[in-house]
């Protein structure tokens, strides 16, 4: 049964393809949304990527604020002969520079990936009005058939309909023109 669908699926993808082909305005229209779609999806990197350089910055802060007491406090001790509390400030003031020093490093490496982001969000956006420029003079250049009007107008459902089914009465009527001129042919001979 998985391979019934995954048959009909390659059917169904490679007649989309050969479809888009023949007609290009619509292959240039998809291509549009997928920049769009691409476009929010690096957005919204950009904003996470920002949102975490601030927070990693923020964190830097406390750690240099930390940094500062610490530093005061390996004064202090050693002023008051408390060599034992300098000690052990001491290497607490060389953790918060460690700790320090790896904040900054991840921060760095954020900046760069959101200077990327960022630098792509751009040559993405460039890249979809060029798209769009292509696909809206595809479109003006391509006259309307009826494979392309039915799929690009928004379609009615049936209680949306101003009669019951149109397109069935005009199938009747055509069929009873074609058997009355049948009738005549036949009478005819």
């Amino acid at each position: 049964m998985r391979n019934l669908f995954d048959d009909i699926g390659r059917f169904l993808e490679t007649q989309l393809e050969e479809y888009l082909k023949t007609h290009p305005q619509l292959e240039l229209q998809a291509l549009v949304e997928q920049l769009r779609e691409q476009e929010r999806d690096t957005a919204k990197l950009s904003a996470a990527l920002e949102n975490e350089r601030q927070r990693l910055e923020q964190q830097i802060l406390s750690v240099a604020q930390d940094i500062q007491t610490w530093h005061s406090r390996i004064d202090k001790a050693k002023a008051a002969g408390r060599q034992d509390l300098a000690t052990a400030a001491t290497e607490r003031e060389a953790a918060l520079f460690r700790e320090g020093n790896q904040l900054w490093g991840r921060m760095e490496g954020v900046k760069k990936r959101l200077a990327s982001s960022r630098e792509l969000l751009g040559q993405i956006q460039q890249r979809r009005q060029e798209v769009q420029i292509k696909a809206e003079q595809a479109r003006k250049n391509t006259t309307p058939d009826w494979e392309t009007t039915f799929w690009e107008k928004p379609q009615e459902s049936r209680s949306e309909r101003s009669t019951p089914d149109d397109l069935d009465l005009e199938f009747k009527q055509w069929e009873m023109e074609e058997e009355l001129k049948q009738l005549k042919r036949n009478m005819g001979k």
